[in-house]
């Protein structure tokens, strides 16, 4: 779970062959940690390959290998001609279009491919997936447009034309043509032998590695919203009499009992806390039930975290190369579907949602001079400045955009292939909406957090706020200066929304406090 294992940024190197976490995920795909294989890693991959030459050997009718794909199942391919196939389908799948995937995005997408092929039932060679092992390695990332996928297919074969030598890669930060970046690494490109295109194309990869992605943000930006929350109560002057834990134990939610938890640490030793614990007999919605729904978005992306693990540490191939025996088989399902990470991702995009509508109606209180008790807008002067007005606007044009993303892509599907593939999860569309949600996230944090260290400026003096608040409002005072007058926010915006994507945030209250649940 984040926060309780190694930092994802201080793992420098992942050996494949057992399974990984999110956090070893992340340090691959955004840290450019190093990946080796181990041993059973090899062997695994080298086994299941020698089935796959045999059974192409033994003229077998084998999905994908010896005939064509999805409706064309039916036509059969000669063994002449299985690695044309392959080089065919990568040529033909190629068809996603508009702006390229991340580098994190497209270096987790191959860490998947590795993951699915180590598990030794996909049939691809050793020497093919030690060319992704070597782009990860040596930051090499293909060129993938991320529009047009359905779960699985294109993106995935625009990264496979780089082994051929075709399409393009990053490399440095500069767009290469692919014999160009492969050639200034030390690669030369490879012929793909039979099954390895479907192999390189097939599965939950891509939806994987941007679920992933999003997910590991969604869960440390719902930790940093307990922080960012306790401190907005601290500084309105709420009571953390609605954190108590004889309340919480009647409703017995464990991630509503640890957000209550970490609210009544991040301000135990807050003077402002104590002196107000009985200023209001009830605060409103957005400041008591921060443990009803911040746990309830908690249980949702945790719920979504164990499904992202198993799908890491899967195997999504079709068909799969399975070692029944001496002989074996090849057994031909439905395992790309993305139907697992698609409905959870779906549900971590309403979760985060949740905590964004929370989060701005906080801030609104906030900047309210109604609510607040505080000058209009957090300024001193409203009316010849409008002080922080428009970033609440900013925050409801972005709250906007997260109920839009949080439709359920999972609840659309087009029939594709000839009615073959009747029935489409959209998992792909699920991860990539997710990735938006997040970092909409982090910036409607961010806009509360802005608010939060402007209304300390009007706190009563003699009144100390909590270790953990004073901590995070110091690191904040180096970068942002209090606000006397209009000013630009956006860099200052930019600056609190780093805090929290980087963790830097959560860091600066558990080195004070401990950790946080």
């Amino acid at each position: 779970m984040l926060n309780t294992v190694k930092k994802a940024q201080e793992i420098k190197e992942v050996v494949l062959g057992d399974k990984i976490n999110i956090e070893e995920f992340v340090a691959v795909a955004r840290f450019g940690a190093k990946v080796q294989f181990s041993e059973n890693y090899k062997n695994k991959v080298i086994k299941a390959r020698g089935l796959v030459d045999k059974w192409v050997e033994e003229n077998r009718i084998m999905y994908g290998i010896t005939t064509g794909f999805g409706v064309l199942c039916t036509k059969v391919i000669s063994a002449e001609e299985t690695a044309k196939l392959q080089k065919n389908i990568v040529l033909s799948h190629s068809t996603s279009v508009g702006e390229p995937l991340s580098v994190e995005e497209a270096r987790g997408t191959m860490l998947m491919i590795l993951q699915n092929v180590g598990r030794g039932f996909s049939g691809a060679r050793l020497e093919t997936i030690e060319m992704y092992r070597q782009f990860l390695n040596l930051g090499l990332t293909p060129f993938a447009p991320k529009e047009g996928s359905v779960g699985y297919l294109c993106p995935e074969a625009h990264m496979a034309l780089v082994l051929i030598g075709e399409g393009k890669a990053f490399l440095e930060g500069e767009l290469l043509p692919s014999k160009e970046a492969l050639h200034r690494v030390g690669l030369e490109p490879i012929a793909l032998a039979s099954k390895e295109g479907l192999v390189l194309t097939n599965g939950t990869t891509s939806a994987t590695a941007l679920g992933a992605l999003a997910l590991y943000d969604m869960l440390k930006a719902a930790i940093c919203a307990d922080i960012i929350g306790a401190m907005t109560l601290e500084v309105s002057k709420g009571t953390t009499r609605a954190f108590d834990e004889r309340l919480m134990s009647v409703r017995p939610h464990e991630e509503q009992k640890q957000t209550a938890e970490n609210v009544r640490r991040l301000l135990q030793d807050s003077q402002i806390a104590k002196a107000h614990e009985h200023y209001r007999l009830q605060d409103a919605l957005s400041i008591r039930c921060i443990p009803q729904l911040h746990g309830a978005a908690k249980k949702t992306l945790r719920d979504a975290l164990r499904t992202i693990e198993v799908e890491i540490n899967g195997c999504s191939d079709n068909p799969i190369i399975y070692p029944e025996g001496e002989d074996g088989e090849a057994i031909s399902g439905g395992n790309p579907d993305s139907s697992y990470v698609g409905i959870e991702m779906d549900s971590a995009c309403i979760a985060a949602a949740m905590l964004g509508k929370m989060s701005e109606r906080r801030n609104n209180r906030l900047i309210d001079g109604n609510l607040s008790e505080y000058p209009w807008f957090l300024i001193k002067k409203p009316g010849l400045n409008s002080g922080l007005m428009i970033p609440q606007y900013t925050q409801a044009g972005l709250l906007s955009d997260m109920k839009i993303l949080s439709h359920p892509a999972t609840a659309d599907g087009i029939p594709t292939c000839g009615n073959q593939e009747d029935y489409v999860a959209m998992g792909y569309n699920a991860s990539k909406k997710a990735r938006q949600v997040a970092e909409k996230l982090e910036y409607i944090l961010a806009i509360e957090l802005l608010s939060v260290y402007q209304a300390h400026q009007f706190m009563e003096k003699n009144l100390s706020a909590g270790t953990a608040t004073q901590a995070v409002l110091e690191e904040i005072g180096r970068t942002v200066p209090i606000m006397e007058e209009d000013m630009f926010l956006y860099p200052h915006i930019n600056t609190l929304r780093e805090l929290i994507h980087t963790g830097k945030l959560l860091d600066l209250v558990e080195d004070k406090i401990g950790k946080l649940q």
